[in-house]
């Protein structure tokens, strides 16, 4: 099956009305930045951008004599060697730019809830098993935040993850997964736009997606988003490639890509997936290539290869649930959303239907964070996490800009990027029913970044072949200007770019959102070892009503820690129960709030 590709005897052009276009809306943009409309838009570096645009037109007017003949592509290697070279320096690029983000903080605790319930699963897939008992008389001491407690105690999330981070969890390193994914799938961001663009699409998508800001944060956290970017990214390459090769062994590798995006977070990766699952399914039916039909043969070998792998996926996530839950068709998350957190569910109007729902195990703090979704919250949602994406990816800016160009040229680039442009809206339509935005306003859309940087890729090459083309021999030096200030806005300070200004960069931002709960969870767990002297102890923990973010009751699968903390209801937990079922521990009653520690029997008996 031939493509249409950009190359040296097809000159794809970014139209004059397309770039104009862009720039009218990038000067509305930077005037909206530059006022404090955009969250993490530092104010001083979209001045600077709006003073790179406002000479954009001068640049663009000086210019040689247009080309008559397409210039003789030099974007493309001489050999693979050297792509495999600069993949690795992609890999490279990618896991510094972690490690620097998160040198600070991997010797710190988690920040989330979430973060606790991935390393819980790990321990216990480590230990060779899918869940672990719940306390055979107190279980309900032990409810952990994301953690499933209902006779079995198992993450509410889907393996994947927990199966990423597992060996890293062994070595004492969970954070060297996180990174290594982010490596991983830059480099096969790199590899997507070397199969669609060549060299320097390849560069540009690779080297956007490594020092992608957003990326390199959410690699320091043990969150999903890794480990479901890095299968996506496999699934992106392979699926790509085998539209130019139609070998099985391609769509083998997608499906193994989608099926471990799957086991780690089902609806980003059905989002992502659903428009090269249409493209799939097209094929199938009609089976032509170059106009030419495909035998059947070929067809069932494909659609095995696909299959198979997401078969496999799926009997997986069924053992899961069975193991956990006691039932094939009820998942660990909803058990846990209908059990502690009803209001919690996906849909529109989710606190009114949670609020039918309420039963004696709801978190009531955590229950009632949730805000009820109507259709202008869910428009809000969108529109907060679209902008997200641009600032955290690389930079709204040019993210504008390049969206607006790749939208011009749409009908004369290789037909395989209409799937990833797809998958941005399709990932974006599938979280519309959810009430909250995301963590940094995008958590839910985080797996469009590698897309973005493709797109971010593509119209740089456009842009470079137009300008080309047409003897506007300054403008990519122009471009290039302002990725590189947009880039250093998200690193360093505004003094950097010689701005009188002392705003920090915006991903210290990020690393202070991270820290603040980390620094946390650290005070609390020093204090907590030198206040509990006696060993082994239980410590009954009292839940700060007033911060549902923030929760201690954290331990390791078995409950045999030294420190077992347990959950304190005020005026339910009996006390002397909960001594009589841990005759070998010492019992401590803590208040976190207050800073304050008992042993009982010196408690007051009433608590």
């Amino acid at each position: 099956m031939s493509l249409p590709s950009i190359g040296p005897t097809s000159l794809l052009r970014a139209s004059f009305g397309s770039q104009l276009v862009a720039w009218c809306l990038g000067l509305i943009a930077c005037l909206a930045g530059m006022i404090n409309l955009i969250a993490q838009w530092d104010r001083d570096l979209a001045n600077v951008q709006f003073l790179i645009l406002v000479v954009a037109p001068i640049v663009w007017m000086i210019h040689r004599r247009k080309r008559t003949v397409a210039p003789v592509d030099t974007s493309a290697p001489a050999n693979d060697r050297l792509a495999w070279c600069l993949a690795a320096v992609v890999g490279l690029t990618s896991w510094t730019t972690c490690f620097v983000v998160g040198r600070d903080m991997v010797q710190l605790p988690p920040a989330y809830h979430d973060e606790y319930s991935y390393l819980f699963e790990s321990k216990i897939l480590l230990s060779g098993a899918l869940s672990v008992p719940s306390h055979p008389t107190h279980p309900e001491l032990f409810d952990q935040m994301h953690v499933l407690n209902e006779g079995r105690m198992a993450s509410r999330y889907y393996p994947g993850t927990s199966l990423w981070l597992a060996p890293f969890v062994a070595l004492g390193h969970p954070y060297w997964g996180q990174w290594l994914a982010s490596a991983l799938a830059s480099m096969l961001v790199f590899w997507t736009g070397y199969e669609l663009g060549r060299l320097r699409v390849a560069l540009l998508s690779g080297f956007a997606c490594a020092l992608s800001p957003g990326v390199a944060l959410f690699a320091n956290l043990l969150l999903a988003h890794q480990a479901t970017l890095l299968g996506l990214s496999l699934f992106l390459w392979a699926f790509v490639k085998w539209q130019r090769t139609r070998r099985p062994r391609e769509v083998l590798l997608a499906g193994c890509g989608l099926s471990f995006a799957m086991l780690c977070r089902p609806a980003t990766a059905a989002g992502v997936g659903l428009p090269f699952g249409i493209l799939f399914l097209y094929w199938l039916i009609f089976a032509r290539d170059d106009g030419q039909p495909v035998g059947r043969a070929l067809r069932m070998r494909t659609l095995v290869a696909m299959g198979l792998p997401l078969v496999v996926g799926w009997c997986v996530m069924l053992a899961y649930n069975k193991d956990v839950t006691g039932s094939w068709t009820t998942s660990p998350y909803q058990l846990y959303t209908d059990t502690y957190s009803p209001r919690h569910v996906y849909g529109f109007n989710n606190v009114l239907r949670g609020d039918k729902k309420q039963g004696p195990k709801v978190i009531d703090s955590y229950d009632r964070w949730a805000a009820n979704l109507t259709p202008e919250l869910a428009l809000t949602n969108v529109c907060n996490r679209w902008i997200a994406s641009w600032v955290w990816t690389f930079d709204v800016l040019p993210q504008l800009l390049s969206t607006i160009i790749v939208l011009g040229a749409w009908r004369r680039v290789d037909r395989r990027w209409l799937a990833i442009g797809l998958a941005i809206l399709s990932l974006h339509a599938i979280h519309v029913p959810y009430w909250y935005a995301g963590i940094m306003g995008w958590h839910y859309v985080f797996e469009t970044a590698p897309l973005w940087c493709l797109l971010l890729g593509l119209a740089t090459d456009l842009l470079f072949r137009e300008w080309r083309f047409s003897g506007r021999w300054l403008m990519p030096g122009w471009w290039a200007l302002l990725l590189a200030i947009s880039l250093a806005g998200n690193y360093l300070p505004a003094r950097f770019l010689f701005l009188n200004t002392l705003d920090i960069p915006r991903v210290s931002v990020g690393i202070g959102t991270i820290q603040f709960p980390r620094r946390q969870y650290a005070e609390f767990d020093h204090w907590l070892q030198s206040a509990a002297t006696s060993r082994p102890a239980i410590i009954l923990i009292e839940l700060d009503p007033d911060d549902q973010h923030v929760d201690y009751v954290v331990n390791s699968p078995g409950l045999s820690d030294p420190l077992l903390r347990a959950r304190y209801r005020r005026g339910v937990t009996d006390i002397a129960a909960v001594a009589d079922a841990f005759p070998d521990r010492v019992v401590y009653v803590c208040d976190p709030r207050r800073k304050s520690i008992t042993r009982w029997p010196q408690a007051p008996s009433g608590q």
